[in-house]
């Protein structure tokens, strides 16, 4: 089993910036791709952003040039800086680790991000 668990969001003005962090633990071996995805309310849950070892980085259109994802993985974290953050960012994210297998994905408890006008 893998645990992740997210911290650092919260309430910020259209322009401003925050930085999540998402920490693993347990068997840890058992994932090398991390990530972020989100869920608005009413709306699926869908890819932020996701980093592995071997290919880097990888962001959904509307987020390139805003957000950045990156990992340590000395201390199994992952992180998404993001910048100038718009209305319609706002939403749940959750920390995302597929198992290497491909046998199930692991989710962290999900954090609050919300941007006002």
């Amino acid at each position: 089993q893998v645990q992740l668990v997210e911290s650092g969001g919260g309430l910020v003005q259209a322009g401003g910036s925050l930085r999540l962090s998402c920490t693993a633990s347990g068997s840890v071996f058992r994932i090398n791709t991390m990530g972020w995805y989100r869920q608005a309310p009413g709306k699926q849950r869908e890819l932020v952003a996701t980093i592995t070892s071997r290919t880097g980085a990888n962001y959904a259109d509307s987020v390139k040039d805003r957000f950045t994802i990156s990992r340590e993985n000395a201390k199994n974290s992952v992180y998404l800086q993001m910048n100038s953050l718009k209305p319609e960012d706002t939403a749940v994210y959750y920390c995302n680790a597929p198992d290497i297998l491909g046998t199930r994905q692991y989710w962290g408890q999900g954090t609050q991000v919300t941007v006002s006008s």
